[in-house]
């Protein structure tokens, strides 16, 4: 039986797109980012799969405790940090590596004690403008976590790129020379690649690098897809058909009536909505596959269900599997059709939907 919606995640894709990465820059460590989830795909799932990965980064304090208390035991560095003391003695009771990016955090961690010992991220703010210390601030405090007794040596070094999605932008560039320039006395470890900055950028390839839609097989550039780059989407969204009508010209279909038939047309309701993760702004001709076939979204998306003209498919029946998204159907292009991202699309699915693994 075909369960209303899930998502199929081929397993063998994330290994393989580890190993592509790998492949840009086989110099560096790899600092896998699986936050939010792992990107909709399951952190404890993913990190497991990822074993070969030398480090891991989450965004917050409870996803490093998570991966701990499953058993994970490479460095995992938490981009968030730390708010406070009692956040900072977390981070040392789980081995994790908060990276610090405000002077405040500079002074809890010189309140610590040598036998609570830490390791840390220091992060620089080159141009993205969110976290990490200003040129000025950068400096002084690599300077006083240099004479912490409980730091632990080398202090590693982070920025995070702003435009690296846009190719041959000048505010990358300037990026890279903000961070050559603050660390040209500083001999240390550095990481500075995001996907995009991986893929594209040579100068972002050295020491560690933080790749993460791209180890779930989408291109962080856009108006290009995974299998672009040379990688392997790995989450493919499906559920089936659950009705199908012949409806008349001048009929009105879904919620505010604001998709008309043109023409006789043959109708299909697949059971999936916003409730499971499907974009409600996806607009009309949104394509779905069916048979191999692609078909378009017609209305309004509903929490529990959409509804799709068949005319591209007539031998669509109740029960046939529907690709909302994945093999076949890139997530870039659906995202395209409801204006947003492929991230969001791929964290936003919910926990009705069913997860099946695949190995192939």
């Amino acid at each position: 039986m075909i369960p209303s919606a899930y998502a199929e995640l081929d397993m063998a894709a994330v290994t393989y797109n580890l190993a592509r990465i790998r492949a840009y820059a086989p110099k560096a460590k790899i600092m896998a980012v699986i936050k939010a989830n792992a990107y909709g795909h399951g952190l404890i799932r993913i990190a497991k799969t990822l074993a070969d990965a030398d480090a891991f980064a989450v965004a917050r304090l409870g996803e490093g405790i998570a991966l701990r208390e499953a058993g994970i035991t490479q460095r995992i560095a938490v981009l968030q940090g730390f708010v406070d003391r009692e956040e900072l003695e977390f981070h040392i009771r789980y081995g994790l590596e908060p990276v610090v990016h405000s002077p405040p955090q500079v002074e809890l961690l010189e309140q610590i004690s040598s036998a609570e010992s830490v390791s840390v991220w220091l992060k620089l703010d080159t141009g993205m403008h969110r976290l990490g210390l200003l040129a000025d601030e950068f400096a002084p405090s690599y300077s006083r976590l240099q004479r912490c007794p409980a730091i632990r040596r080398p202090i590693p070094v982070m920025t995070h790129l702003a435009n690296a999605d846009v190719l041959q932008d000048a505010i990358t560039e300037k990026q890279l020379d903000c961070f050559n320039s603050a660390l040209r006395n500083i001999q240390t470890e550095c990481s500075i690649a995001n996907s995009a900055g991986l893929l594209a950028w040579d100068g972002t390839r050295s020491g560690w690098v933080r790749p993460g839609i791209a180890l779930y097989g989408v291109s962080p550039f856009p108006g290009r897809t995974g299998p672009d780059e040379g990688l392997r989407p790995v989450m493919t969204f499906r559920s089936r058909l659950i009705a199908t009508k012949n409806l008349k010209a001048g009929d009105a279909v879904g919620y505010g009536g604001e998709w008309i038939c043109p023409c006789s047309t043959r109708l299909g309701i697949v059971s999936v909505g916003y409730g499971d993760g499907y974009p409600r702004h996806a607009r009309a001709g949104t394509p779905a596959l069916i048979q191999g076939r692609r078909v378009s979204l017609v209305g309004r998306v509903s929490m529990d269900m959409i509804s799709l003209d068949l005319t591209n498919c007539p031998d669509a029946r109740v029960g046939d599997e529907v690709t909302l998204w994945g093999k076949g159907l890139p997530v870039e292009e659906i995202a395209q059709h409801a204006s947003t991202i492929p991230y969001a699309l791929l964290c936003g699915v919910t926990p009705r939907v069913k997860m099946v693994e695949r190995w192939e």
